[in-house]
């Protein structure tokens, strides 16, 4: 049982991975898609707490950086994830109080990780939209991770419950 555990997390995120890079980019938002594995990092976070949600982070946010149809220096969404994986599971005990609190936390981290991709891009100089687009980036990717998270974050958490590590006595 103990390589089931990470086996299911490893699906989740790359299923997430994938179903963002290749199903939602049909239904795409002026080129923003939810980032599902984003979802995924932050409800793992608030389960198993800040270092676990800062390595699936990091996990996470590799595969998003080298998965096609990749166009930015690699790191950028692995460094965006790592943060948003700690921040998340610095609140989860307030986030695990109600699934609202959870998908709050959810858009909280969509602008945090979102708007850290974006300013890597300014600092490395690989961003390809002005300040203005920017900011409508952020925007529309808050909101479309905002409205799946009502759907995902019980689901998630149910997941997380269920591969939680038998606790010693």
């Amino acid at each position: 049982m103990n390589g089931v555990r990470p086996a299911i997390l490893v699906g989740l995120v790359t299923m997430a991975v994938v179903a963002q890079s290749v199903l939602f980019r049909h239904l795409d938002v002026e080129g923003v898609v939810p980032n599902l594995a984003l979802v995924v990092t932050v409800v793992a976070a608030i389960a198993r707490g800040p270092q676990f949600g800062a390595v699936l982070g990091f996990g996470a946010g590799l595969l998003l950086d080298v998965a096609p149809p990749a166009d930015h220096v690699a790191g950028r969404w692995a460094l965006a994830l790592v943060l948003v994986g700690y921040l998340a599971g610095r609140v989860r005990q307030d986030a695990r109080s109600s699934t609202l609190t959870a998908v709050l936390v959810v858009g909280a981290a969509s602008f945090v990780g979102t708007s850290v991709y974006a300013l890597t891009g300014l600092v490395v100089d690989d961003h390809s939209w002005a300040m203005g687009e920017m900011l409508q980036v952020v925007v529309i990717s808050v909101l479309w991770d905002l409205a799946l998270a009502p759907f995902l974050v019980p689901l998630l958490l149910k997941v997380m419950d269920a591969t939680q590590p038998a606790r010693a006595l």
